[in-house]
């Protein structure tokens, strides 16, 4: 045990959560014959098989299931190790990382990081736009902007303000359609809705609309594609006000405000470790500022 090389243990965990060697090895950026050897070294090591073959790929044997909780507790010791390591830098030159939803990154985040990159050139960022959860233990991201609370232990996160929501279509589609002057009237028009996220159908039946798949003549999973089809003219959609008020193209559907739509909470959050880097702490503050309450 004493030549344990945490290499193949992080082999070792990549191939247990993504089951076959080629997934592994395409999220840990190393080939595959790397990571063949990498399994075949820690079972050298352990003097077990780890894995085996099924007809998708590998599964852990029961040997290989016995060490999964400790290879993770080493993963989160040797990820804290690192972060703290991190936050221990007094450089502000470097690289941030920042995560947010597909939406917040192409119609908020721009000109935000424009601002911040012009006032301090020496910070690079990289900008994940993903509706997933980045796992900021593990530097999948330095900072997030997420639309929930985080909960995740050693997560610093800070609640920056409410993003209300409205129904909009675009002009040219209600001057196809007409204006409609009631909220009876407006749910005879066309609506875009998701495909199988049925979260619009729910708030829609709470509010007493009988709704369906059918109700949406259009359907589209990928946000930024959905408002896309609202914004040429496919029906009526909910946005951020804050996005869709500021499109000269689309009008708001007032007839559509009995509708109760509960405001996104916008949660900045980031490993408690590094908010002592002096980078991430600058990048934090600009964030927390753009997005400050008006």
């Amino acid at each position: 045990m004493a030549d344990l090389d945490w290499s193949l243990i992080r082999t070792f965990l990549a191939v247990v959560d993504h089951g076959s060697l080629s997934a592994a090895a395409r999220a840990l950026g190393l080939s595959q014959p790397t990571l063949g050897r990498h399994v075949r070294a820690l079972e050298h090591t352990l003097g077990a098989d780890l894995f085996r073959r099924v007809p998708n790929g590998l599964e852990p044997t029961e040997a290989g299931a016995a060490l999964v909780a400790s290879a993770r507790a080493m993963a989160e010791a040797a990820a804290r190790l690192s972060l703290a390591a991190e936050g221990g830098g007094a450089a502000l030159k470097g690289t941030v990382r920042i995560t947010a939803s597909n939406i917040v990154s192409h119609h908020l985040l721009p000109p935000i990081l424009a601002r911040l990159r012009a006032d301090a050139p020496e910070i690079q960022i990289e900008l994940v736009p993903t509706d997933g959860s980045e796992n900021l233990l593990f530097r999948e991201a330095d900072i997030a902007l997420r639309m929930y609370r985080p909960d995740q232990l050693d997560i610093v996160a800070r609640r920056l303000r409410d993003l209300p929501l409205g129904f909009y279509a675009a002009k040219s589609y209600l001057d196809r359609a007409g204006r409609p002057a009631s909220y009876a009237e407006a749910l005879e028009r066309d609506f875009v809705g998701f495909d199988r996220d049925d979260s619009a159908i729910r708030i829609l039946r709470a509010q007493g609309v009988q709704a369906g798949r059918e109700f949406f003549p259009v359907r589209c999973d990928h946000q930024p594609t959905y408002w896309e089809l609202v914004r040429a003219g496919c029906g009526i959609g909910a946005m951020q006000r804050v996005i869709a008020d500021a499109d000269p193209l689309l009008e708001r559907v007032a007839a559509l405000d009995a509708i109760r739509l509960e405001p996104l909470q916008l949660w900045l959050a980031a490993p408690g470790a590094l908010r002592t880097s002096p980078r991430i702490r600058r990048v934090w503050d600009a964030l927390a500022e753009a997005f400050a309450p008006s």
